[in-house]
């Protein structure tokens, strides 16, 4: 039984790299003994109830940053994941002599050691993504500084981070980071949990949006690809499904709004369970996502794995989870609203959706996941 350190920031939920973090610990508690440092404290609980792991309390140990840093950066309104980072990296360099195999579930990581990392999206593609830079990134000299101190303190090599085993939420981001680094990479998709859904014909002829209330979801986008569909189907609904971010009160205010303009079929739901969540995808009949270039998509994997057929942007690697169909892959709104009334009107191509996204969504199984995960601990073992 090999000593493991699991390291991720937070495990709770929401988001898919927590989830996906619990999964992996999920992997390895039955065959390894195992720890989780994290930044925030681990609550079993909650994880099992919104991801579907089966976890207790007594199958790991547990480790914290220090209290000091927790205190002086918890408060800040910044999300400031880069400087977290680089601080649990020094924190993990002081206590990883006491594992066998360390096991890094957010992005590249240098520990001064060789280990696994999982990327969801790489942490030094610079510069990041406006979403997840939030109201600093307008600064450029800020940012820059911002950078530079983090670096500073995380002292990360590349030659270093280049020697670990990496793997990928896509084959998106699996290029990306064999483009940017010139490394191997595997593609392990995120576990998906399954949701047993009702016969098509007892499903309501409805639309799914589903994710955090955050500005790059564009959940605008969504609503006015709708717009343009219920012109021809006036008698289709959309039920918006999310989470808070604090940094997105505002967002969040302007698509009520946006929704109120144009009338009662759009309705939203606030921190659902994930078995109220799980009811709603097994009883409707059509997802859509708005992000452009979601680096895999949990929630359309999800509403794929429920049975949904489910319409994404052109980008990322959510094309992966509707195996690139050109009949559920968007560019604009006009082009979204003519694919959907093209399949909402021929049964014979909607059934032929259903069975391709079923097959397709058998690769985001938690069984398959865990068996990937295992496989490769023991691998790097050997």
């Amino acid at each position: 039984m090999r000593r493991v350190l699991l390291v991720q920031p937070s495990m709770q939920p929401p988001g898919g790299g927590n989830g996906l973090a619990a999964w992996i610990l999920q992997a390895l508690v039955r065959h390894h003994r195992v720890t989780v440092l994290t930044w925030w404290p681990v609550e079993v609980n909650p994880i099992n109830t919104f991801f579907g792991t089966d976890l207790r309390d007594s199958d790991f140990d547990r480790l914290l940053v220090p209290r000091t840093w927790r205190l002086g950066l918890d408060p800040l309104p910044l999300r400031l994941a880069l400087l977290r980072s680089a601080l649990i990296m020094r924190h993990v360099r002081r206590v990883s002599d006491a594992f066998d195999v360390i096991l890094n579930a957010q992005n590249e990581i240098d520990f001064r050691r060789r280990c696994i990392q999982y990327v969801h999206y790489p942490t030094y593609l610079r510069p990041r993504p406006a979403q997840d830079l939030q109201g600093y990134y307008h600064v450029k000299w800020l940012l820059k500084a911002y950078y530079a101190f983090a670096d500073r303190i995380a002292d990360f090599s590349l030659d270093r981070m280049r020697a670990n085993v990496t793997l990928a939420n896509s084959n998106w981001t699996a290029a990306q980071l064999h483009r940017l680094f010139d490394i191997d990479v595997r593609t392990i998709y995120p576990p998906v949990v399954g949701t047993e859904g009702l016969q098509w014909n007892r499903r309501r002829t409805a639309f799914l949006a589903i994710g955090r209330f955050s500005p790059e979801k564009e959940y605008e986008r969504v609503m006015s690809i709708l717009a343009r569909v219920r012109e021809h189907v006036p008698d289709l609904t959309l039920t918006i499904v999310g989470s808070f971010e604090r940094h997105a009160r505002q967002y969040y205010e302007q698509i009520r709004a946006r929704a109120e303009s144009l009338g009662p079929w759009i309705t939203f739901h606030q921190d659902l369970s994930r078995k109220a969540i799980g009811a709603l995808m097994a009883e409707t009949k059509y997802g859509i996502h708005g992000m452009r270039e979601e680096h895999f998509g949990m929630a359309p994997a999800e509403m794929t794995r429920a049975g949904m057929i489910v319409w994404v942007p052109n980008g990322g690697g959510q094309v992966e989870i509707v195996d690139r169909d050109p009949a559920l892959v968007y560019d604009t709104e006009e082009g979204a609203a003519r694919s959907i009334l093209e399949v909402l009107r021929d049964d014979a191509e909607q059934h032929r959706l259903r069975v391709r996204l079923a097959e397709q969504s058998q690769q985001f199984s938690e069984a398959r996941f865990m068996r990937e995960v295992q496989a490769v601990v023991a691998d790097f073992c050997e």
